[in-house]
């Protein structure tokens, strides 16, 4: 799952099947998950949603079957939506539509336009 050093998450859960499985998701990624997920099975869709286990668990990675007949619920411990990267969403969606699924992946900063605005004199 995405992490960042020195960065506080807040872990949503994601919860599958009938039994409730328990997912623990970072709510940001999982406010992402949840717009590409919800918008593959509207449309009747089956797919995979893959990660990799964060550090503090057994190493590997996990894979599970998404069919519109199995039940899901998606809980977030922020009750403030997050502002959502149009950028993300779009690779999450391009991994949907590919063989492999859904393959949780980091958040990727553009941090060109940053550097390009530290080089700028500040008026005042």
């Amino acid at each position: 799952m995405p992490r960042v050093r020195g960065v506080l998450y807040i872990v949503g859960t994601l919860y599958y099947g009938e039994s409730g499985t328990p997912i623990g998701i970072d709510d940001r990624a999982l406010a992402h998950l949840k717009v590409a997920i919800t918008t593959k099975l509207r449309r009747g869709e089956s797919f995979t949603l893959s990660w990799q286990h964060p550090a503090d668990q057994a190493r590997g990675r996990s894979t599970l079957w998404l069919h519109p007949s199995i039940a899901l619920r998606f809980v977030f411990d922020d009750p403030e939506m997050p502002e959502l990267s149009r950028d993300w969403v779009e690779e999450l969606m391009r991994s949907a539509n590919s063989t492999g699924g859904i393959m949780l992946v980091e958040e990727h900063i553009d941090t060109d336009h940053l550097a390009d605005a530290r080089s700028e004199p500040v008026t005042g």
